[in-house]
């Protein structure tokens, strides 16, 4: 017990130690007058991954690489042949960097010239900036094949460009950088490397915390590791082999790095896209934070409703996958594409419809529906897929919505709909719900939920509330979806037929049993309660005439007067 205890206390030391480092980033960032700046995140991000690359790298020299405590010493003074071989028994997954490309190489360096082995640019003070750029960028090409993500078009988008070209001035640019390796060369990521994904998910967002302000105007960056948590442990309740996990709005890759986490990230392979480069650069990071290197050359950064890139062999139709994980932007401005994704080309995967644009509010666009039926289309046969919506979805009279969940249920496709607290995320009032999806065609019901009255809410920036679902709460959800448990006004097994009957509703209040409470009373019992009552009556209305009789009195006062 006290072992255990020691070691908890470690690890959070360890995050703290971590949250302190992004904060001095942060505040360097600040001081430079880039607090809040949109040049900011890619500041904090590229040079926070560039510490993280560096420390891994320096942890499989040590271990892998058999160097020890003098790895750093030992690597720097190595024939670039017997360099060469060493780097060959490493992980494959890991940066390779050059001696001059190290933190330490550039922090103790500052103030030297010259060139380094590999004939990179040695730091000096004049050029400090250039060096740490050079480093960055360095450390891009030379691991381009492994940790480049794509544009729609396959173009590589490489790992790093540079920080100091965010700095106008370009006098302070030496003194930014040193002030960055300075902050770097503080902490080590060393006892970070045996954590695993609770550990980086609480890091990651930490990290980009600052910098998710406008998700929702596509897609929703980031999820609360609470849903996440229970979308993946509903859709995987144990765990599996080599499969595929897809999100087609993947945001910062939250949910599929919880799938992933819970099927075991060397028994799957995650498949990714979205429109969003700011998106995409954080799944990016998330991905390697977590040991996902390998599924990076599947992160596509382009539109997926108009140009899917994840296709079949023969590509004549989208990839097929075993898991889907999504929370698709609810409504956002198509109106350019619409028409586009409205003809013939499209209709296979959008067999319900595309919703039209609202004249007065193009943003207010139902895209959700579009993300639904484009899931439904991409799960292989019997693929199971979890799906955020808004709750309007549920009863909505909508054509296409009633289309999705007459297929839904047609096809003996529902597993179950949760239903969750108002505010369970930072940056929507929107109430939500998760459709859980199984196309194995097992199940003649659905578990219905109705979880909206969980939760404790309080203000989880200092100015916005939100709701927090409690360790117990989230096992409640999940226990009594997986065991399809019904529980009184929470859970109920509705049969296909009757929400059939009832129009298609997926809300769980429709199907919950009205209970009236009856008491057994004798004759005598019931003539006493009954006289109470009367007495009780009686008493009231007496009252009320004393009332009235005051009033009218005082009211003739004031009249006479």
């Amino acid at each position: 017990m006290a072992d255990e205890k020691a070691l908890q206390n470690v690890d959070e030391q360890v995050l703290s130690d971590t949250k302190a480092m992004i904060d001095g980033l942060k505040t360097v960032c600040a001081n430079a007058g880039l607090a809040n700046d949109s040049s900011e995140y890619k500041i904090i991000t590229e040079t926070f991954l560039y510490k993280f690359l560096n420390d891994r790298f320096l942890h499989e020299l040590r271990t892998t690489g058999g160097l020890g405590e003098d790895a750093e010493a030992v690597y720097s003074d190595m024939s670039k042949e017997d360099r060469e071989r060493l780097l060959a028994r490493l992980d494959p997954t890991c940066a390779v960097i050059r001696p001059e490309y190290l933190i330490s190489y550039l922090f103790n360096r500052k103030g030297k010239s010259g060139e380094g082995a590999y004939g990179g640019k040695l730091a000096d003070k004049k050029n400090f900036h250039e060096a740490f750029d050079g480093a960055l960028k360095g450390i891009a090409e030379d691991n381009v094949e492994i940790f480049s993500v794509k544009t729609g078009e396959g173009q590589p988008i490489q790992l790093f460009s540079g920080i100091s070209r965010f700095i106008v001035e370009e006098n302070r640019r030496d003194s930014f950088c040193e002030q960055m390796i300075d902050r770097l060369a503080r902490f080590s990521f060393e006892q970070a490397f045996t954590e695993k994904y609770d550990f980086f998910a609480a890091v990651f967002e930490y990290l980009i915390s600052d910098y998710n302000k406008d998700s929702g105007t596509y897609g929703e960056y980031f999820t609360p590791h609470s849903i996440a948590t229970i979308m993946a442990r509903i859709l995987v309740p144990e765990g599996d082999n080599n499969v595929t996990v897809y999100d087609p709005a993947a945001g910062t890759g939250t949910l599929v790095l919880a799938v992933a986490h819970r099927i075991g990230e060397s028994n799957c392979t995650i498949y990714t896209q979205d429109r969003s480069q700011k998106a995409n650069e954080f799944l990016r990071l998330n991905l390697i934070l977590n040991g996902l290197v390998s599924s990076l050359p599947n992160v596509v950064h382009d539109d997926t409703l108009v140009s899917p890139r994840h296709l079949s062999q023969g590509k004549k139709s989208v990839q097929q996958f075993d898991y889907i994980v999504s929370n698709p932007p609810f409504k956002c401005n198509f109106s350019d594409t619409r028409d586009t994704l409205a003809g013939e080309a499209y209709k296979a995967r959008f067999w319900a419809g595309v919703p039209n644009v609202p004249k007065k509010k193009p943003e207010g666009m139902a895209i959700y529906l579009m993300f639904l039926q484009h899931i439904v289309v991409s799960l292989k046969p019997g693929g199971k897929a979890a799906v955020v919506v808004p709750t309007g979805f549920l009863t909505a009279k909508g054509k296409i919505e009633k289309a999705i969940r007459k297929k839904l249920i047609d096809g003996h496709m529902l597993r179950g709909v949760v239903s969750m607290p108002s505010n369970i995320f930072a940056n929507t009032g929107t109430n939500v719900s998760i459709v859980f999806i199984d196309s194995s065609e097992i199940y003649g019901s659905a578990l219905l939920m109705d979880a909206s009255k969980l939760g404790e809410k309080r203000k989880a920036d200092g100015k916005n509330q939100r709701t927090f679902l409690s360790t117990e709460e989230i096992e409640r959800i999940v226990e009594t979806f997986n065991a399809r448990e019904e529980q009184d006004d929470f859970s109920v097994l509705a049969s296909y037929e009757d929400i059939e009957a009832k129009s298609y509703s997926l809300s769980a209040g429709q199907y919950f049993e009205v209970k009236i409470e009856y008491e057994d009373l004798t004759p005598d019992e019931f003539d006493a309660l009954l006289s109470g009552h009367m007495k009780s009556l009686r008493e009231l209305f007496a009252e009320g005439d004393r009332l009235r009789e005051k009033i009218e009195n005082q009211l003739g006062r004031l009249h006479f007067e």
